[in-house]
């Protein structure tokens, strides 16, 4: 994965996440996260993918 981070990493800055594909490019119908200071990332609509802060 390239630049992304995987699904239920935890300690990263909080904010606005998008899921990427493996690819590192933006999913179609993907989901957008909102995470705060200690939590942890969202799995993601399919094994592969992972986040991007955006």
């Amino acid at each position: 994965m390239s630049n992304s981070i995987k699904p239920g990493t935890d300690n990263q800055k909080p904010g606005h996440y998008v899921e990427v594909g493996p690819r590192g490019g933006r999913v179609s119908g993907g989901h957008n996260a909102t995470i705060g200071r200690g939590d942890r990332l969202p799995p993601t609509t399919k094994p592969g993918n992972g986040w991007r802060r955006g």
